[in-house]
């Protein structure tokens, strides 16, 4: 079994559906009407609640940032890179697909966040490779707090091999770079891709990068070269989505101009 912890990974865990709660600890000591929404939800679709002191659920969390609530869950079904070949349906209403892949990311903090940057932008899925990266531990799970539960997340043991596949299913890859010669809001991000960040001291490993179709990086105007990845991906990933939508928006305002009575098109003096 998995460990959640906090009010959101815990909550977003219920709405998703996705995995089976065994039981959920709620500490003694708190009384608010958050935690009894909660504790209400989970009573509702079957979960058993346990009372217990703070100290138990620190003990079983090992964290005091439990918020008073901690979960017992199945623990989690990675996909594999086949089943990011076809789209997320509930996502990829434009026809479009953007997918995350992250090259080494160590840090659980970082992991969370980045799960929650593409939850927020649309990504409708991502990979995490199996060595040197951070686990989805609880901490990452409650970095993310709770997107991490809405995501199609596949983990592989190469993620170049991982690359070339998405290739082969005509994807392409853009990874981000500090050095590279393109800026991200100069290139079309409106297509099927997928956006590939490095690890927090190093950037992409070189294979890695030399599997990327295009390279892109944000240009910096202080004395500092670069963004924490988090935050990196928060700035691409959501010009990707603007890009999207503005595209998407362009091509109804096309179908209903279209759509329109020839007359109507002309105006009333032709």
């Amino acid at each position: 079994m998995d460990v959640l912890y906090g009010l959101h990974p815990v909550e977003e865990a219920l709405k998703a559906g996705r995995r089976r709660f065994d039981h959920v600890l709620v500490a003694r000591e708190r009384h608010d009407d958050r935690l009894e929404r909660l504790v209400a939800a989970c009573r509702k679709a079957g979960v058993r609640v346990r009372q217990e002191p703070r100290d138990q659920l620190t003990l079983v969390a090992q964290t005091q940032a439990h918020q008073g609530i901690v979960a017992l869950v199945r623990s989690w079904e990675f996909l594999t890179i086949e089943d990011l070949f076809e789209p997320d349906s509930s996502r990829a209403a434009s026809g479009t697909r953007l997918l995350l892949a992250l090259d080494g990311i160590e840090d659980p903090q970082n992991l969370g966040a980045l799960l929650r940057v593409a939850d927020g932008a649309g990504v409708d899925g991502v990979v995490l490779t199996e060595r040197r990266s951070a686990p989805l531990s609880s901490a990452a799970l409650k970095a993310s707090a709770g997107a991490a539960e809405h995501l199609r997340i596949a983990r592989v043991v190469n993620l170049v091999r991982a690359l070339e596949d998405l290739k082969r299913h005509h994807l392409w890859v853009v990874g981000l770079d500090e050095c590279a010669p393109t800026d991200y809001d100069r290139f079309d991000l409106t297509g099927n891709c997928v956006m590939v960040l490095g690890r927090e001291d190093a950037g992409l490993h070189d294979l890695v990068r030399r599997t990327c179709d295009h390279l892109l990086r944000i240009p910096m105007a202080g004395g500092v070269s670069s963004l924490n990845v988090s935050t990196a991906a928060a700035v691409v990933l959501f010009e990707a989505a603007r890009q999207r939508r503005s595209n998407s928006s362009g091509a109804l305002k096309a179908v209903e101009a279209a759509s329109k009575p020839m007359k109507a098109r002309k105006g009333l003096g032709s």
